[in-house]
């Protein structure tokens, strides 16, 4: 059985509008990224009441903290960043998240990311003990203008690291905007290091973002492939569908809803069953 979630805050700012529509799309997940247009990093204490309050209201879970965890740049101080790593892992134990997304660092324009390996290893390493000590997962999220935005570079992360507090998400459209075909390039070498899927497609030609199944993301090769090797987790709708933006991107109720149905479509005309 397969779970979905979704980054709520692609709805609408307004969390309590987040968890009714997607309750009402039977989703029993969410993961949270923002909520009144304030990252879920920095909601106080009364505000993260809420959310816990509303998500109790509305049945709904979360499935991950997205957070902004290493969208820094490599050359930035890293000593207050981790610091709100420590926060972050904090935030994913109040809310019951099992997992908790991160980047690896935005790399000079025009530099090689190999340039920067020693440091970037250095820094989630360091993150990846905090995570082990709050006893969460962080989820490595491919993403363009980072040091993991290739295959050979998001194994080069998981393998040298080598913590079982430190596995991988997958992004096919951000794959597809790097100039990597999703499936055929990468999923062999990373999947027995993923652990959470992120939906959201992508044409090659542009990098427009499209609703899964329109683009060049292999996502029905991805999703076979994953049944037929077992897997049993969350995938998670990201459909910047209307803006997006190097901090997330956003959509809005009704294409939010067209993303779900494109996504469950699949799953129905796969024979897949997902709660």
């Amino acid at each position: 059985m397969w779970t979905l979630s979704g980054f709520s805050d692609e709805i609408d700012p307004d969390f309590t509008t987040q968890c009714r529509l997607v309750s009402e799309l039977g989703l029993k997940y969410i993961e949270i990224r923002s909520a009144w247009q304030t990252n879920i990093l920095d909601l106080d204490a009364d505000q993260l009441s809420t959310v816990q309050q509303t998500l109790a209201e509305y049945g709904v879970q979360v499935s991950s903290i997205g957070s902004p965890i290493g969208k820094i740049k490599i050359t930035d101080d890293f000593a207050p960043h981790l610091d709100r790593m420590r926060h972050a892992a904090e935030v994913a134990k109040r809310l019951n998240a099992p997992y908790l997304r991160l980047f690896s660092f935005f790399i000079p324009a025009g530099e090689d990311p190999d340039d920067y390996r020693d440091e970037v290893l250095s820094r989630l390493r360091a993150i990846a003990e905090v995570a082990d000590q709050a006893g969460v997962i962080a989820v490595h999220e491919n993403e363009k203008e980072i040091y993991g935005d290739i295959p050979r570079r998001c194994l080069d992360i998981v393998t040298s690291v080598d913590s079982p507090s430190l596995k991988l998400a997958w992004d096919p459209a951000n794959f597809v905007q790097c100039g990597v075909k999703p499936f055929t390039e990468g999923y062999e070498a990373l999947r027995p290091h993923t652990v959470y899927i992120q939906i959201k497609d992508a044409l090659s030609a542009d990098s427009s973002v499209v609703v899964a199944g329109a683009g060049d993301g292999e996502i029905v090769e991805t999703i076979r492939a994953l049944r037929g090797d077992g897997f049993d987790g969350f995938f998670s709708l990201e459909p910047h569908l209307a803006t997006q933006n190097a901090l997330g991107g956003f959509s809005g109720a009704e294409l939010w809803t067209q993303a779900h149905a494109a996504f469950t479509d699949i799953l129905h005309n796969e024979g897949v069953p997902y709660a």
